[in-house]
């Protein structure tokens, strides 16, 4: 069974732009629930309302995988899927290991839906004795003395992390130092690592002030078109709004 060690996916072998790679994900998704309802073919504006792209873009991504459709037609939603599988390298299996099982390294050990996307979740780890040997979602968690011995024994090249902030540079080097070369980072800090390494953050926050953000806009709006404001005066409200802090003041340092 193949485990990903020696084996690096295509995409930028074959020149494919990452913004491209980064939309990859939601045209499977789309494709995966198109095929779970048995249509056979889906036309590029579709397919793109779906992702939620434009079209245009859509076709652009397409032809960097040499797939252009059929005129009339469209495109062939099995063919597709299995075609974007095998750029993302979702066609082999790859072993996965979530370091940190607190209440997130759980949920994630709990999640569904790796085995159905091409990976397996291959160990769980943990600095704490108290939780060595306790099983969770059927797996055993192990300590992290016997992290190194853990990536070799499973040929693991992608790595998880989901501890508290201060312990993540350190389990992030001991990763990159044992192999691995993929790492998601669930903790909320910047992690440094050499080239070669590739690293994914999941900032919950971070995700929930930019929501906040527009949230701050869209109220802003709502001021402006009860106030019976005009669109430039309207304009000049969510301009200030967004421009105040978190009390409703101007901050102090504005930027040049």
């Amino acid at each position: 069974m193949a485990t990903g060690r020696t084996h690096r996916p295509a995409t930028r072998s074959r020149g494919i732009p990452e913004a491209t790679v980064a939309r990859l994900p939601l045209y499977l998704r789309a494709l995966t629930a198109l095929s779970e309802r048995s249509v056979p073919t889906v036309s590029s504006e579709e397919l793109a309302a779906a992702a939620g792209v434009n079209s245009a873009k859509l076709r652009k991504d397409f032809s960097y995988l040499g797939s252009y459709g059929t005129r009339g037609v469209g495109y062939d939603v099995e063919y597709l899927v299995y075609q974007i599988s095998r750029e993302l390298g979702l066609t082999q299996d790859w072993p996965v290991v979530i370091v940190g099982i607190g209440n997130l390294g759980a949920a994630l050990a709990n999640y569904g839906g790796f085995a159905s996307r091409g990976f397996r979740v291959a160990a769980l780890i943990d600095a704490d004795p108290a939780l060595t040997g306790k099983a969770v979602a059927g797996i055993p968690v192990q300590h992290t003395d016997d992290l190194e011995k853990i990536i070799q024994d499973n040929g693991v090249s992608i790595g998880v992390i989901a501890t508290p902030a201060g312990a993540a540079q350190q389990v992030c080097d001991r990763l990159v130092a044992a192999g691995v070369t993929s790492i998601l980072n669930f903790a909320p800090t910047v992690l440094n690592v050499p080239d070669g390494v590739d690293v994914r953050k999941v900032d919950l926050s971070i995700e929930l002030q930019i929501l906040a953000f527009h949230e701050q806009r869209k109220a802003g709006e709502e001021v402006a078109a009860d106030a019976g404001l005009p669109a430039a005066a309207a304009a000049a409200v969510r301009k200030q709004s967004a421009d105040q802090g978190p009390d409703g003041d101007v901050p102090a340092v504005m930027p040049a």
